[in-house]
């Protein structure tokens, strides 16, 4: 018996034995069809992503030789930079184009004839003058000849008049349209002159396609998120091979204390950054959400006066990202906010970028505001007094902003800025402009509405105990839509 229930039991553990080789053999082969389909998919995937960057590679290419063919064509019409040598002194200067051209022989033509018409109006008034002493009296022309040749001429230079207004107007235009071309020209130098523009695909998934700009220590691409398939723009931050590995610490500090600042804000008012990562030694990258349309910097060039229900449009949104960053638990002063920093999405949408002089305001700061550390940073047109006191340490606030809003405000109701437009920065910090803007002044025109002028007077409130902060000026019935 107990050799019958010893022979039932290893033939039990044979089945056992048996049943856990074909599961082995079964989860072989599982794993085995999983790889495969695993692989077959990243294959596919990756012939995807091939098909796909492959395509906008081609239609970058397309995009990168319809502009460079349009700047030759402009070029003819509206000028192009040439090369003037004095000595050992080789310098660039601008050439006039066609167009340009024409519209100058114009406008002299018209210079010549008015100083014709104008000669012969003195002839005639001398003419005038001789006959009434009987000193003329030779002249066959009557007193009447003389006053009909006097208003032929006062309507001819009515008529010339209307056309140099004309001309001026088209002259305005190509100066607008030759900045254009000049910015484009520049972009177009950078981006033959990138190491990052032969379609590289960084990270595994950012395909690089053509250069949007280039600053001091960085270039931004536009770019196509191969795994999220959307449009990117991709801050590419070299650091200077000549720099100490001292000063290049410090710099990769501060981007990487910018994006630990930047990561975190989720609005519709300010550009999301969404990843970072090192390409080489000397090189890293910051991803950062792509928005199609210009910048406000842009904007106010080619349109350096908005109509007040535009401006108040952008405004309103500024501050709606300023107050998402005051009312974070850990709050947050921009410091750069000028049109440059100010970018526009396809549909229009305002947001406000490059948090690279941001503050963070801790919890434990009283009312006075933060020590101001980075003193001389910043774009001082748009700057408040406190920021330039240099007897002290300043403290500063979200009130920083207020001023740097205001600024803004007024340059697009007004087409310049309120305090130093001419100057340079450096003139700005040796005559004190800033410090000594105590009072804003408004042009007669354009007009503008009190409920405007008053907002940019409570912006550029010039101490800054009286101005209001951010909390405070967007309760401003101006920067609200809501119904009444």
């Amino acid at each position: 018996m107990l050799h019958g229930k010893v022979a039932f039991l290893e033939e039990e553990l044979s089945k056992s034995r048996q049943d856990a080789t074909n599961y082995h053999q079964l989860s072989d082969r599982v794993a085995k069809e999983l790889k495969d389909l695993k692989d077959h998919d990243q294959q596919m995937r990756s012939k995807q992503m091939k098909v796909l960057s492959d395509l906008l590679i081609a239609v970058s290419k397309a995009e990168r030789q319809e502009a460079r063919m349009r700047i030759r064509q402009e070029s003819f019409r509206l000028g192009n930079v040439g090369v003037m040598r004095a000595g050992t002194i080789i310098s660039e200067i601008w050439e006039d184009g066609q167009a340009i051209k024409d519209l100058n022989s114009h406008l002299k033509s018209l210079l010549e004839t008015k100083e014709t018409i104008e000669r012969h109006r003195k002839s005639l008034k001398k003419r005038q003058s001789d006959k009434g002493d009987g000193s003329d009296a030779e002249t066959s022309m009557s007193e009447e000849d003389i006053v009909l040749q006097d208003e032929i001429c006062k309507s001819r230079l009515t008529s010339i008049k209307r056309e140099e207004e004309q001309y001026m107007r088209e002259r305005d235009r190509y100066e607008l349209e030759k900045g254009r071309l000049i910015r484009e020209m520049k972009r177009l130098r950078d981006e033959d002159g990138s190491r990052f523009n032969n379609f590289q695909i960084l990270h595994h998934r950012y395909a690089l396609l053509n250069l949007l700009g280039k600053g001091g220590f960085s270039e931004v691409y536009k770019a196509f998120d191969l795994v999220e398939y959307k449009y990117v723009a991709c801050k590419l931050h070299g650091l200077n091979a000549q720099w100490s590995e001292e000063k290049k610490q410090s710099y990769i500090r501060h981007a990487i204390r910018e994006y630990n600042i930047h990561k975190t804000l989720v609005h519709p008012n300010i550009v999301r950054l969404w990843d970072i990562f090192e390409i080489d030694h000397n090189t890293f990258c910051t991803v950062l959400e792509y928005c199609s349309g210009k910048d406000l910097d842009a904007v106010l060039k080619a349109t350096p006066i908005l109509p007040e229900k535009e401006a108040r449009i952008i405004i309103v949104q500024i501050f709606q990202g300023l107050v998402y960053l005051n009312k974070r638990g850990q709050k947050i002063i921009h410091y750069d906010l000028k049109p440059g920093n100010v970018l526009f999405d396809e549909v229009g949408v305002a947001k406000v970028t490059d948090f690279g002089l941001s503050k963070i305001v801790e919890d434990d700061v009283g009312s006075q505001g933060m020590e101001l550390t980075s003193q001389g940073a910043g774009t001082y047109w748009y700057l408040p007094p406190e920021c330039f006191d240099l007897s002290k340490t300043p403290f500063i606030s979200s009130k920083v902003d207020v001023w740097s809003a205001g600024v803004m405000f007024y340059q697009m109701l007004y087409g310049r800025r309120p305090f130093g437009h001419d100057q340079t920065q450096e003139r700005i910090l040796r005559e004190d402009t800033i410090i000594n803007a105590r009072r804003v002044e408004f042009p007669s025109k354009p007009a503008v509405s009190n409920e405007a002028k008053d907002l940019i007077r409570r912006c550029l409130t010039y101490n800054q105990s009286e101005r209001p902060d951010v909390l405070t000026i967007t309760q401003d019935h101006y920067l609200s839509y809501a119904k009444k």
